[in-house]
């Protein structure tokens, strides 16, 4: 998978750096995988939530932050929607956030 873009989570794990390492193997292995369906996410992933819009929502680091992307399954591409805490998290519409 093509992650969209890379560079809203540098810039997230700088700020938040205890969220580094934990994003980078996420980044690791979506890379490498090759989703067709949410159904394979889930087998990989099973904590994921698979909501409406093609939008998928990552624990990240034990559930202390949380990752929206919305994937093109059929260009293989993972567009990132939000990253932040689980209270940022609990403030936002999760089926509709975009970056800002």
């Amino acid at each position: 998978m093509k992650i969209i873009s890379v560079k809203t989570l540098r810039d997230f794990w700088a700020e938040n750096p205890d969220a580094e390492q934990p994003l980078k193997a996420w980044v690791d292995e979506v890379t490498k995988a090759d989703w067709k369906t949410p159904a394979e996410i889930k087998e990989q992933y099973r904590s994921a939530t698979i909501l409406k819009n093609r939008r998928v929502v990552f624990n990240i680091k034990g559930n202390n932050y949380r990752l929206i992307v919305a994937i093109a399954y059929q260009r293989g591409w993972l567009f990132v929607k939000f990253i932040g805490t689980h209270r940022q998290y609990d403030a936002i519409d999760a089926e509709m956030v975009e970056l800002e």
